[in-house]
C-alpha cells in the first residue's frame, strides 16, 4: 500500500522532469516547419492512398521492392492501379516472388540466381496489376494493356444494384470483384477480391 502510494506521488516529478530534459529538433530544412503530406489538386497521390489502406499493405510491399513503386509518387504518372487485398494474396497457391511454376526437381540455384529469379517474378506480376493510364473506361471492349508486356486485363458489366456506381457492378477478367475505388492525384485505385492472373 506504500509502495503505491509513494509511486503516485514520486510519478508526476519524474515525468516532468524527462520532458525537461527533451528537445525539439530542427526540420532537416532548418525552416521548422511541420510535415504536411504533398498533395496535388487537393489529393494525396498513389503512394498515399497505398500507405494508408491497410488492407492492401502485402501488394504495397511487393510493389515498393521493384522501381514500379516510383510510379505511384510521380504527379506526372497517370496510373491505375489494381491493388488485391491481402486475404487475395494469402490466398494465392504460389506467393508472387515464386512465380507461376516451381523450380524443377534437382534444380540447385545459388541465392544470387534465387534472389533475381524472386525479384523477377515480384516485377511481373506487380507490373500485372498496373495500368498506364488513367482515368480509363472500366467498360472497354477491347480491354486495357497492363505494364507486363502482352497482359490485357478486361471489365464486366455484370448485372446488379443499378444505384451502385459503374466501377461497383465491374468484374476484372470474369471472375475478380471490385470492392473500392480510391482516387489519388496521380490516378486511380481499384481494391480486389482477387488477383489477375498471369498466364
Amino acid at each position: 500500500m506504500r509502495l503505491s502510494l509513494l509511486s503516485l506521488l514520486v510519478l508526476p516529478y519524474l515525468a516532468a522532469a524527462s520532458t525537461d530534459e527533451q528537445m525539439v529538433l530542427p526540420s532537416q530544412d532548418g525552416a521548422g516547419v511541420p510535415f504536411v503530406p504533398v498533395t496535388y489538386a487537393g489529393k494525396p497521390s498513389l503512394a498515399d492512398l497505398l500507405t494508408i489502406e491497410s488492407s492492401a499493405s502485402i501488394f504495397y510491399s511487393y510493389a515498393r521492392e521493384t522501381e514500379m513503386s516510383k510510379l505511384f509518387a510521380d504527379k506526372d504518372a497517370k496510373s491505375t492501379v489494381l491493388v488485391p487485398t491481402n486475404k487475395a494474396v494469402i490466398a494465392l497457391p504460389r506467393k508472387p516472388h515464386e512465380g507461376p511454376a516451381p523450380i524443377r526437381e534437382g534444380v540447385i540455384l545459388s541465392e544470387a540466381e534465387f534472389d533475381n529469379l524472386s525479384k523477377q517474378n515480384v516485377e511481373r506480376w506487380v507490373s500485372a496489376h498496373i495500368i498506364p493510364a488513367s482515368p480509363i473506361s472500366l467498360a472497354a471492349p477491347e480491354g486495357h494493356q497492363t505494364l507486363l508486356d502482352g497482359k490485357n486485363v478486361t471489365f464486366t458489366l455484370v448485372d446488379g444494384d443499378t444505384d451502385a456506381p459503374e466501377w461497383a457492378r465491374m468484374l476484372l477478367d470474369g471472375t475478380v470483384r471490385l470492392t473500392a475505388m480510391k482516387e489519388a492525384s496521380n490516378g486511380i485505385l481499384y481494391i480486389l477480391d482477387g488477383t489477375v492472373i498471369l498466364d
